[in-house]
């Protein structure tokens, strides 16, 4: 599960992303990484190791709510001709 969410404000000089991503490790835990940061930037990360997958959908699913919340969405896809 991979989740990417922007917020574009140009009245306020804000161009953010965040990113959500829900994988699998080596010993049957499951890792839920955040990466966030100004579009164009390196941003930041931070990673969230739980025994379930189940824990970490819902994990990743609050956070994605809190997000939307603030007013973050999917960016558009851009059509290349």
């Amino acid at each position: 599960m991979s989740i990417r969410l922007s917020r574009v404000d140009p009245t306020k000089n804000m161009a953010r992303f965040y990113e959500l991503d829900v994988q699998n490790g080596l010993f049957g835990d499951v890792c839920v990484t955040r990466h966030w940061g100004r579009i164009g930037a390196n941003g930041q990360g931070k990673e969230h190791w739980l025994d379930s997958e189940a824990k970490a959908i819902e994990l990743a699913s609050k956070l994605e709510r809190q997000k939307r919340h603030r007013g973050y969405s999917a960016p558009p896809l851009s059509s290349k001709s």
